[in-house]
């Protein structure tokens, strides 16, 4: 792996999802906004493409050499070639963001040879962003508090956090087959989810479907690890990045501990 500048590339990541959490939060408070419906009957609104267009141009003028992979942008597969490629959704939990729940995020990783090294999660109502290095540690930034993150280490009366809008047959199953050892189950949007038990507030998370994506994870991924966490596929690997097929097939779980990898 050449040399980078891994506190420069985060710096200039967390000032994409700033300027991207203002424009998005303009949206957001106005009275309506358009909703589109996609090619694969998802939703894409404004602020999508707001959030989307200041992130690339942004990275693409500091980081020409890298390329990018984003859910708003037609895929260019020449990505593929790259050691290096942004993974980016501008906008994830759109769903939420047209509920108007609050819970959606930005979420922008960078990825080296097909694994999460540098991940950022913002939480624009809420006004945190998560972020992490790999072998650096994982970090919550609220106003100007830096606070380290950490899992917790329960392996007993567990919360899970579910989807608002995609919890499916078989995580149901999953809870009611462990409900010895889970006690709450709480349903939150996006990488909302990640985040929470990157900081300890939860354990387990569940997403068995195929319809997630590379830029669902990327982020959280790299955060969840640096807290002493795990995202994982059925199998318990790590998920890989800068794949031809970006669908996250056979889903994933995340867990404070690989004893909570409860299958």
């Amino acid at each position: 792996m050449k040399k980078i500048n891994e506190k420069l590339i985060l710096e200039k990541m967390l000032l994409a999802a700033l300027e991207a959490r203002k424009a998005i939060l303009k949206i957001y408070q106005q009275d309506d906004f358009q909703v589109e419906i996609k090619d694969d009957l998802s939703p894409v609104t404004i602020a999508d493409k707001a959030s989307n267009e200041i992130i690339v141009n942004l990275l693409k003028k500091e980081f020409p050499a890298f390329a990018i992979l984003t859910e708003e942008s037609e895929d260019d597969l020449s990505r593929l070639k790259n050691d290096y490629v942004f993974i980016i959704d501008p906008l994830d939990g759109t769903k939420d963001f047209i509920a108007r729940n609050n819970q959606f995020t930005i979420n922008i990783a960078l990825a080296i040879n097909h694994i999460p090294f540098i991940g950022v999660i913002d939480l624009p109502m809420q006004n945190e962003t998560y972020f992490a290095i790999k072998n650096q540690g994982a970090y919550l930034k609220k106003n100007a508090e830096i606070i380290p993150l950490k899992v917790n280490k329960k392996i007993r009366d567990l919360t899970v956090f579910t989807s608002n809008f995609h919890l499916n047959d078989l995580e149901i199953q999953m809870i009611d087959k462990h409900r010895d050892i889970i006690k709450n189950v709480v349903a939150i949007g996006s990488s909302i989810k990640g985040c929470y038990i990157a900081s300890g507030k939860g354990e387990l998370s569940y997403r068995f479907s195929s319809n997630t994506k590379e830029w669902d994870t990327c982020a959280m991924q790299i955060i969840v690890e640096e807290a002493g966490g795990f995202l994982v596929n059925q199998e318990g690997q790590p998920l890989r990045y800068n794949r031809e097929d970006v669908y996250n097939r056979g889903g994933y779980i995340i867990c404070n501990s690989l004893d909570n990898l409860l299958l």
